[in-house]
């Protein structure tokens, strides 16, 4: 197949768009939590939606479409030739505990075991290097791939500092565009927040269209005509889409929508969880912690983990085609009903989700995704991804967006309340102290390497995964750890920076190695 039928008569189209992020991995932790996260993740994750998208390429290049923002840290992760040398080992331990099961077990989880191999072959075939096969995609249009925040920090509550938002931005951009050879035009502001005059910012660092919550469109100044089914334009420049939430709540949803049904994986019944501590430390790993290893089906949402019954790949994959036509066909009725209601615009539809809920979160994630995009012209839905919409020269209603975000209560509270409130005072008077730092004339080689090792954990320390981690309740020691870690070295270094007699050039040397992100680094990416 070449491609869809040019007689086709869309309703509308439909832009998929997906935030893989996951916070930057201490490189000499040996099996650290963040590091269990980014392996399950690239298994999970990563490698099923490049399958999926590289294998619907084959038969229908033209409407084989998504959009795809890769946070900076993510990418720093990804590219690191130590972590890809470490996933094969973390992929070869888990190949073992399956295979050191019982044998009831064991053959209730030759799925899993049988789906590790295959995402294993994958990884080997592409010598781990997954970014190039995103960036095929992203060469040949198939895919759009937005940048996000440096570190992922929440740029709301940093803004008493514009500066340092300004490093957050610039930083990704530079690091994007060494790594794809391109500057970024879209960005993923981190949970969608958005502030007043935001889109200044964005717009001077070469930043031309981003994602939004849906009352970010709505609330906007004026309220936008075709509210969240057309794209936006600030008056600075920036062109805004508005999540729709008819198109999200079904796949956001694990007790409403598809990702709960009781055929599907069950995400919290992990083998990790039922093993000694012997039976771990065998395998070097020293606590208690989630393996990645699941093999039962959610069974009844109300049951135990104890009752869960064995997962049943068949059954799933019946399931995930029925849920994806279920969707589709949804769409398509809301496309033909929003196209019904005016005759002078095209809807479109702008589903945002966390890239990680396909396949970690949701095992049958990526190929639901592999049935839209398979499926769609059968339901008269044009898939299209976000540049591709701006490159048609649209014509843009002139609208300045509210603030916003896509967090729980759809403002800023999530990130700012009695349980991590406490971050903001102090990261703001680091960033503060640093940009008066980064506005002086430090000439000799030392003091810039002192001064770009600041940014670096002053970036390290905003990252919004603390604030949510603290927030949610879950790891908060590790959250706290990491907080205090990355701003303990920041204020030692600004105080060898100013005080050159107390130079401690181990702690230097071993935090450079340690914290090596963002090599491209550059200090004049705070001046306003």
């Amino acid at each position: 197949m070449n491609g869809p039928s040019p007689n086709i008569n869309y309703l509308g189209r439909l832009a998929i768009v997906l935030h893989a992020h996951l916070p930057y991995v201490r490189k000499h932790e040996k099996n650290s939590l963040e590091e269990d996260w980014l392996f399950q993740a690239i298994l999970e994750c990563y490698i099923p939606l490049l399958q999926s998208m590289e294998s619907c390429k084959q038969n229908d290049p033209n409407n084989t479409k998504l959009t795809l923002s890769l946070s900076p840290t993510l990418l720093s992760l990804l590219q690191n030739k130590q972590i890809q040398k470490k996933f094969s080992t973390w992929i070869k331990t888990r190949i073992e505990f399956l295979i050191d099961l019982p044998p009831k077990e064991k053959a209730a989880s030759e799925f899993l075991m049988r789906n590790i191999k295959n995402n294993y072959v994958y990884w080997e075939e592409c010598g781990g290097n997954l970014i190039e096969r995103f960036k095929n995609l992203c060469i040949t249009g198939n895919l759009d791939i937005l940048t996000c925040a440096a570190t992922h920090g929440y740029l709301p509550i940093l803004r008493e500092n514009p500066e340092t938002v300004l490093g957050q931005i610039n930083t990704a951009i530079r690091s994007h565009e060494v790594i794809f050879g391109s500057r970024p035009l879209g960005i993923w502001l981190p949970e969608c927040a958005y502030y007043e005059n935001l889109d200044s910012i964005l717009f001077d660092c070469g930043i031309r269209y981003a994602v939004l919550d849906g009352h970010g469109i709505l609330n906007g100044s004026p309220r936008p005509r075709y509210g969240v089914y057309a794209p936006i334009c600030s008056k600075k420049g920036v062109a805004f889409f508005g999540r729709d939430s008819e198109s999200t709540l079904p796949v956001w949803s694990s007790s409403e929508g598809f990702p709960g049904n009781a055929v599907y994986r069950e995400f919290h019944k992990d083998l990790g969880w039922e093993l000694s501590s012997s039976e771990l430390k065998k395998k070097g790993i020293n606590t208690s912690r989630p393996l990645g290893l699941k093999f039962h089906r959610i069974t009844n949402n109300k049951s135990s983990l104890s009752k869960k019954e064995f997962y049943i790949e068949d059954e799933a994959i019946k399931k995930v085609e029925e849920h994806a036509d279920q969707y589709l066909l949804s769409r398509s009725k809301q496309l033909e009903n929003l196209a019904l209601s005016s005759s002078s615009f095209e809807p479109l539809l702008i589903a945002p989700f966390d890239a990680e809920l396909f396949g970690h979160w949701w095992y049958e994630g990526p190929r639901f995704i592999e049935n839209i995009l398979r499926k769609s012209i059968r339901y008269s839905i044009k898939l299209t991804n976000l540049k591709e919409i701006l490159l048609q020269k649209p014509n843009l209603q002139i609208c300045d967006p509210a603030p916003s975000s896509w967090g729980q209560g759809g403002y800023h509270n999530y990130w700012l309340n009695d349980k991590n409130a406490w971050i903001v005072p102090r990261i703001t008077k680091a960033g503060a102290v640093f940009v008066e730092l980064s506005s002086r004339k430090f000439n000799d080689h030392f003091s810039m390497r002192l001064l770009k090792q600041a940014a670096r954990e002053l970036l390290l320390s905003e990252s919004s995964d603390w604030s949510f981690i603290l927030r949610a309740g879950t790891t908060t020691e590790l959250a706290k750890e990491r907080i205090d870690r990355h701003l303990f070295r920041f204020w030692k270094l600004v105080d060898m920076l100013e005080n050159k007699s107390i130079i401690d050039y181990k702690f230097l040397e071993d935090i450079e190695e340690e914290d090596r992100i963002f090599p491209e680094i550059t200090i004049k990416d705070w001046q306003l």
